[in-house]
């Protein structure tokens, strides 16, 4: 006994004849014939009489046939609900992302979608990489936009993509017009940086001790984030070594430039939710749309960067 046989059958009590049931089905008629016979031979008991022309139910068929109709309203409201949740264009997201990315980057990818889906709700939030990863395992964030390198423990990586740090200086400072990379080993001897916390991010393990404390040491500034940094560099006339999304920021409020450094400092972004199979159709379209952009954005700044050098 299987669907198609009771879906021939249920048919042929609708249409009273074989040849309409077969009509609706879109099969032969010898086809319904034969599945109604193996239907018959399944429940051990005959379904119709034979008569002339046209078939009859038997008592037993109209009591099988209540069972199966039974049968197939549920089904109906599951395709009902299978409809109803394709599309649906509802739901909140819940982000939160770093500040660096929070402030353009993610509102380009939230407007493309805000404008597609007027009934889904987003709630964006701001915080550092151990705040959001702790927010998305306890299912408080839908997902996260980090920044440190991974792995990332308790998560799991939706999108991830890296690129390099980048000086940001006051484009009068006298680097702002030369070509090449930038030494930092060379600008540490007379420059003087903002540094994050008295060091620098987690992220950029792969910086020289020496050079690292170099820095510090010429260091009158420690901020705790990229966008104070930005500002300190256009109102201090310091030296930065930032992200490039943070660097554009700053870029745009105006008095800085950016230039790409000698040293091979990388900078990591990673999308990350709890699980993937949690997630609704929108948050992981959002996630396709978002990663789309940002790895766009990467390669403009690569591309940049080698041209620079």
């Amino acid at each position: 006994m299987n669907l198609r046989q009771l879906e021939a059958f249920r048919a042929t009590i609708r249409c009273g004849s074989i040849t309409e049931a077969a009509r609706m089905m879109h099969i032969s008629q010898p086809s319904v014939s034969r599945l109604i016979a193996d239907l018959e031979q399944s429940a051990g008991f005959p379904l119709f009489l034979r008569v002339g022309r046209g078939l009859t139910p038997t008592v037993e068929g109209r009591h099988f046939y209540e069972g199966v109709e039974g049968m197939f309203v549920g089904i109906d409201r599951l395709q009902d609900l299978a409809k109803s949740i394709r599309t649906s264009q509802g739901g909140t997201i819940s982000i939160g992302a770093i500040q660096s990315i929070a402030t353009i980057e993610l509102p380009k990818a939230i407007s493309r979608l805000y404008h597609e889906n007027p009934d889904i709700e987003f709630v964006v939030q701001t915080r550092n990489t151990p705040a959001i990863l702790d927010a998305v395992q306890m299912r408080q964030l839908d997902l996260g936009i980090v920044g440190r390198e991974p792995d990332y423990a308790g998560v799991e990586v939706l999108f991830q993509t890296s690129v390099a740090y980048v000086c940001l200086m006051p484009e009068e400072h006298p680097l702002a017009n030369e070509y090449g990379l930038v030494d930092l080993e060379e600008v540490a001897k007379t420059g003087t940086f903002v540094t994050f916390g008295a060091s620098y991010p987690d992220s950029m393990m792969s910086i020289d001790p020496e050079l690292s404390d170099t820095l510090r040491a010429r260091s009158r500034l420690s901020v705790a984030n990229m966008p104070l940094a930005g500002a300190l560099v256009r109102e201090a006339s310091v030296l930065a070594i930032a992200d490039p999304f943070s660097a554009e920021q700053a870029v745009r409020m105006g008095g800085v430039v950016f230039r790409p450094i000698k040293q091979k400092l990388t900078y990591f972004v990673a999308v990350v939710a709890a699980r993937r199979e949690e997630l609704s159709r929108e948050a992981l379209k959002f996630v396709d749309l978002f990663g789309q952009q940002l790895q766009q954005r990467v390669d403009q700044v690569e591309k940049l960067s080698a041209e620079l050098s």
